[in-house]
C-alpha cells in the first residue's frame, strides 16, 4: 500500500482528498497545511508520494517546499493548483514532478497518476 502525504491548506479539501485516497486503498500518513509541516512529515513518515497544493499556508509555496525536500529525499510529487499559471508549471519541473492537476481535481486522473508512480 502506497503511503501518501497530503499538503493542503484548505481543511475541507484536505479532508476530501484524504477520504478519497483512503477509499482508493492508499495509506494517508499525514495531512499538513504548510511547507514546514510537509518537510517534517517527509522526515517522519517517508511517504511514497506527496499530493501537494501549490499555494499553501506559510512563507513557502508548494514548489519551494519540494525544492527543500529534494535536498534529502527523492519522493515524487503531484501538484494541485487553483490556477494553471505557466510560470508555476515551469517552476514545478525543477522537482520530482509526476503530475500537475488544476482544481477542481479530476479524481480518476489523480488516481491514475498515483497508481502509475
Amino acid at each position: 500500500m502506497k503511503k501518501i502525504l497530503v499538503v493542503e491548506d484548505d481543511y475541507i479539501l484536505a479532508l476530501v482528498q484524504t477520504k478519497f485516497l483512503q477509499k482508493m486503498g492508499f495509506d494517508v500518513v499525514a495531512a499538513v497545511t504548510t511547507g514546514e509541516g510537509a518537510i517534517a512529515a517527509v522526515k517522519e513518515f517517508s511517504p511514497d508520494i506527496i499530493v501537494m497544493d501549490v499555494r499553501i499556508d506559510g512563507p513557502l509555496d508548494g514548489v519551494q517546499t519540494m525544492l527543500l525536500i529534494k535536498e534529502f529525499s527523492g519522493v515524487p510529487v503531484i501538484y494541485l493548483s487553483g490556477n494553471s499559471e505557466m510560470a508555476m508549471l515551469e517552476r514545478s519541473k525543477e522537482t520530482n514532478t509526476k503530475g500537475f492537476l488544476v482544481k477542481p481535481v479530476n479524481y480518476k486522473e489523480l488516481e491514475a497518476i498515483l497508481r502509475s508512480v
